[in-house]
């Protein structure tokens, strides 16, 4: 097999929530394998910050919570710049409380930010991509897909919904030539869980509980990316691949 399966020369990929984290890294990363990379967040200073940093052409600063935004923005961008022949949905919030305590504003941000934003962004990009007859869309899960911990219920129900709306997105948009899948991250050190990361006694645990004993890197996140956005799975569609270390494998 050659290694130019791997090759994204020649591609465009958008990355939402990009500016820190997941998903400046899978940003990063399919940059080094050749991608033009659009990065994408609501805060316009850290967005310029990484997009400098990066050196990235594009930088798209809309609210993938707003469905008008997005498809305005979306549509903008294909008609005056070029074609995105890859989207990683990314953008993603947390938000810790006992479910019998949960605030129900709060459970409305996670489905909006959480769920939301993949069909805004996926259902803009993907008709793009349908009359091409060509396209890759990459979901951002979690080993919260599959499992559950106290005190973040509705997150666990957000990322449940972020897997099965993938395998919808493969059911109705392969016969067009777009590969659907996701990416299910186990627990790494982002900001997103910096105060897990801080906590010593969950941050034992969690060795414990993990086979691999340790958290994961957001490096280690790209090899996945890459193998999803290129010619080396065009046969993959509807598949939730996990990277986590091994704890859904394990009791």
């Amino acid at each position: 097999m050659s290694i130019e399966l791997f090759n994204l020369t020649g591609k465009r990929a958008l990355i939402t929530g990009s500016s820190q984290g997941i998903g400046y890294a899978l940003a990063q990363g399919l940059a080094a394998a050749g991608a033009d990379i659009i990065l994408n967040g609501r805060d316009e200073a850290r967005l310029a910050a990484a997009a400098e940093t990066l050196r990235a052409r594009h930088a798209l600063a809309f609210d993938a919570t707003d469905h008008e935004a997005v498809r305005s923005a979306i549509d903008a961008f294909e008609e005056k710049i070029g074609t995105i022949d890859i989207l990683v949905n990314n953008a993603g919030m947390q938000h810790r409380t006992p479910l019998e305590d949960f605030p129900a504003d709060a459970f409305e941000r996670l489905m909006k930010t959480n769920v939301s934003t993949v069909f805004n962004v996926g259902q803009a990009v993907a008709r793009h991509m349908i009359k091409r007859g060509a396209g890759k869309i990459i979901n951002i899960a979690s080993v919260q897909t599959a499992l559950a911990r106290p005190g973040i219920a509705p997150y666990t129900a957000t990322k449940g919904a972020v897997a099965n709306l993938t395998k919808g997105m493969a059911t109705d948009w392969a016969r067009y030539g777009l590969q659907c899948n996701a990416i299910a991250p186990g627990y790494f050190d982002t900001p997103l869980n910096s105060a897990l990361v801080a906590d010593p006694a969950f941050s034992t645990w969690l060795e414990k509980r993990t086979p691999a004993g340790r958290w994961g890197k957001v490096e280690e996140l790209v090899g996945a990316c890459i193998f999803l956005a290129s010619n080396a799975s065009t046969f993959v569609n509807g598949h939730i691949l996990y990277v986590d270390g091994g704890i859904t494998a394990s009791l």
